[in-house]
């Protein structure tokens, strides 16, 4: 492989991994990996032991059985259909706990930050554009001006000295 072309591909990697999609997508995958410790503490040992004071601790055992009986027979193996609801119950609040706190301390904050932002700029932008009308006014009267002059100094007559054309 030639080095220019090495160096190419090595370029376009670079250009691929500092794209901001490809930053912001790492960034989502390290913090939702360090939250799920965190979510899964907070389900097992606040909101299971709540759950846990009408029935049992452990959301796993919630189940219902669809064809009796629902256990083991004696060659060890399942009987009957079992429905473990206690588990979906289990992921569907940690996933409800995982978005509340992803929202309430990261897009929450950071859409009002951005709104922030866009304040100061549109506010920005509105004093450029006050300072580029106002600029437009004067030219205009300097202009208005400049043809009145000609006007009334050149009595009607276009003498080809009375002042600039514009």
């Amino acid at each position: 492989m030639s080095k220019q072309k090495k160096e190419s591909v090595l370029a376009g990697f670079k250009a691929f991994l500092m794209r901001g999609n490809v930053v912001d997508l790492a960034v989502a995958v390290v913090i939702g990996a360090a939250f799920t410790n965190i979510v899964n503490s907070v389900v097992k040992g606040i909101i299971g032991p709540l759950v846990g004071a009408i029935g049992t601790k452990n959301l796993d055992v919630y189940s219902s059985c669809l064809k009796d009986p629902c256990g083991i027979d004696a060659k060890g193996e399942p009987t009957g259909v079992n429905i473990m609801w206690g588990s979906v119950l289990n992921a569907t609040l940690s996933f409800l706990i995982t978005a509340a706190v992803v929202y309430f301390l990261m897009v929450l904050p950071m859409a009002k930050y951005l709104a922030k932002m866009e304040q100061r700029r549109r506010a920005k932008e509105g004093v450029q554009e006050t300072m580029e009308i106002t600029e437009l006014v004067v030219l205009k009267e300097i202009r208005d001006e400049l043809i009145a002059q000609r006007g009334a100094g050149g009595n009607g007559v276009n003498s080809g000295a009375s002042g600039p054309r514009l």
